[in-house]
């Protein structure tokens, strides 16, 4: 298959007063198109350093990232970043807030509009889109969020633990609703979690790494019949537990 993203011998460090800090040290990987990929590791190894790097926020010491075999910062490939926190604004409505990327960038023409609208039905919101963010459920502002970020028509989706805000019930829900909606849309998405059963129930493949400075330590495969084919589905398939357990073992191991 095509790679999407090619990541190659990335470092990064931070610089202080107090001295240099390296959060990532060679960090090598691809992710095909339409694949969804998830990063694990020990808190504090750079995961989120990482996403910051992948769509420019920061640009790493060493190493390149390449988009449909271009460099990123020669390609015009869209990024949507999807955070912990939704960041609705309580101020404007649903129908506003998951318009509001595509208000900024100049691009909410008629038929912008109705796209959104049709997505929001998709997605069960249309009944609130005059609603006000407070007046949502935690599930339904994410999956508001989400609205937004695709209403930009990504090529690539970074998520940043999306579901830990959440209490553990809907993080199930939503995580299984969310992702689905990805696999869906045939969306490239890259997913760092600390949360190992929600990795596993979600990608096609893992990254894992060390502890700081994180480096790559393994990729691991994980592959379910099609009948389990949606996150909820995968926590119940007999595989689940024996990838739960190689990769357990992958991340307390040094």
């Amino acid at each position: 298959m095509k790679k999407k993203l090619e990541v190659k011998g990335l470092h990064y460090s931070y610089h202080t007063l107090e001295g240099e800090t390296t959060a990532l040290s060679n960090i090598s990987f691809s992710v095909e198109d339409g694949d969804f990929f998830a990063i694990v590791g020990p808190s504090g190894c750079g995961k989120s350093t990482l996403l910051s790097l992948l769509c420019g926020l920061i640009e790493p010491e060493k190493g390149s990232i390449l988009i449909d075999g271009i460099p990123r910062q020669d390609s015009d490939a869209r990024i949507g970043y999807m955070l912990q926190k939704d960041h609705l604004f309580e101020w404007r409505t649903i129908l506003s807030n998951v318009s509001l990327g595509l208000e900024i960038q100049n691009r909410l023409d008629k038929d912008a509009k109705e796209e959104l609208l049709q997505m929001l039905d998709t997605y069960g919101l249309s009944l609130f889109k005059d609603s006000k963010p407070s007046q949502l459920s935690g599930g339904m502002r994410q999956r508001a969020a989400l609205i937004r970020t695709m209403a930009l028509k990504p090529d690539i989706l970074l998520l940043d633990e999306p579901f830990s805000a959440l209490d553990y019930q809907t993080r199930l829900e939503v995580c299984d609703d969310i992702s689905s909606i990805i696999r869906t849309e045939k969306k490239t998405a890259v997913l760092i979690t600390h949360d190992l059963s929600e990795a596993i129930s979600v990608a096609d493949r893992i990254l894992i790494l060390t502890n700081r400075p994180g480096r790559v330590k393994g990729i691991m495969e994980v592959r379910f019949p099609e009948e389990f084919d949606r996150p909820l589905s995968r926590r119940n398939a007999p595989e689940f537990s024996s990838y739960f357990n190689q990769l357990w073992k992958e991340l307390k191991n040094p």
